[in-house]
């Protein structure tokens, strides 16, 4: 452990009886084997956590908050093998599924199916030893979601880092590890998106933006963004939609299919993306779809919601419905900074507003109230990294 790093830190600590975030000075995290300390930049505001915030998914409190990062690499923990690609001062991004390495799916290939990251972190609160890195002012338990990114520091899995090269924002670039590399999932892996198909985003928040500009980067045409918030979907078009819809005003297949089959695509698209985790934009998503069409679930619903399906349809004209949480880290979050490198993700574009950690629980209201376009981040002590758009 470097002699910098300091005994404590600042952390925004989701309090046991409330859906608030309280600023407290905890014990700064020690890294173990096969994992590295992390001064936080910044960190990334997702729906995903204020489900947990409200109580709509069950996970431990007290908890700290915050599943994607960038930061400045501190220390690995003793009896790190030195072959881990990665070195002290390094910058790096986490991203939000922190796979084993050692369980049956890490084994395969596959990182998003991780059993210890969904067994013992997201039930838990902990890491692969059942113990968290995080512990409250009196010692007693603090959960991690992911790394806790949420705080001056974080201790992360060493599979779950990679470098972000010097001439990318460190700021922005915390929505890499989870709005990117979910929307990199969903293009590349469940979607299968090829260059010249048409697709379409229902519901063009953080995660339905990021699949917006993977979308493009794959080659995607038409790209149709539907949502209800004008400023939303005025986003979507910076970003590399070609099309709008307004699903308050329009109904969105109907207006889908006049695009796609104005354009020579037949009627409908061939992937739709369900970005928000509601019953009627999941049936609405699967109502978009031309013959023999891909429908990728990507929003975390609230508590055990559920949508009906019909089922003749999806028979007689060979749907394909299937869920997708992120991606696959080890592989495809190096792809996902790649992408960002060559100016496939625009990050800078994405993020639109920016808090300080002692302003966090702001944050979380005004994402709660719809008010956040694109992304928000938290960032922590760089007040020359922070802009005018600053709440």
């Amino acid at each position: 452990m470097t002699a910098t790093a300091p005994r404590t830190m600042k952390a925004a600590v989701l309090r046991a009886d409330g859906p608030g975030l309280e600023i407290l000075e905890v014990p700064r995290p020690v890294p173990r084997a096969g994992e590295a300390l992390v001064k936080v930049i910044a960190c990334g505001v997702c729906h995903t956590d204020l489900h947990v915030m409200k109580g709509e998914v069950r996970f431990p409190r007290p908890a700290v908050m915050g599943h994607e990062i960038s930061g400045t690499l501190v220390a690995f923990g003793d009896d790190t093998p030195p072959t881990t690609g990665l070195a002290i001062g390094d910058t790096v991004i986490g991203a939000f599924i922190m796979p084993c390495g050692d369980c049956p799916a890490c084994s395969r290939g596959r990182d998003d199916l991780c059993a210890e990251f969904f067994g013992q972190n997201r039930l838990n609160g902990t890491l692969y030893d059942g113990e968290s890195r995080l512990s409250m002012p009196d010692g007693s338990f603090l959960a991690m979601y992911s790394m806790g990114g949420l705080a001056e520091y974080a201790v992360v899995p060493i599979t779950a880092l990679t470098r972000l090269p010097d001439d990318l924002d460190p700021v922005t670039s915390a929505v890499l590890g989870c709005a990117a590399f979910t929307a990199y999932g969903a293009v590349h892996r469940a979607g299968d998106v090829r260059p010249g198909e048409a697709v379409a985003i229902v519901a063009v928040g953080g995660v339905g933006s990021g699949v917006v500009q993977m979308a493009r980067a794959a080659g995607a045409d038409p790209i149709i963004a539907i949502d209800v918030a004008d400023d939303k979907l005025e986003a979507a078009m910076a970003l590399g939609a070609t099309h709008t819809v307004n699903s308050r005003e329009t109904d969105a297949a109907t207006a889908v299919r006049e695009i796609t089959g104005g354009l020579g695509h037949g009627l409908g698209v061939d992937v739709a993306f369900e970005a928000l985790g509601h019953p009627a934009t999941f049936r609405q998503a699967i109502g978009l779809l031309a013959d023999g069409g891909r429908m990728v679930a990507i929003g975390i619903a609230a508590g055990d919601a559920a949508a009906e399906v019909e089922i003749t349809p999806l028979v007689r004209r060979g749907y394909t419905i299937t869920g997708s949480f992120g991606a696959r880290t080890r592989e495809d979050l190096p792809a996902v900074v790649d992408i960002a490198e060559a100016g496939g993700f625009d990050t800078a574009r994405l993020v639109t507003r920016r808090y300080t950690l002692d302003n966090a629980d702001a944050a979380y209201q005004a994402l709660a109230r719809g008010e956040i376009t694109g992304r928000a981040v938290v960032v922590m002590d760089r007040p020359d990294l922070r802009t005018k758009r600053e709440q």
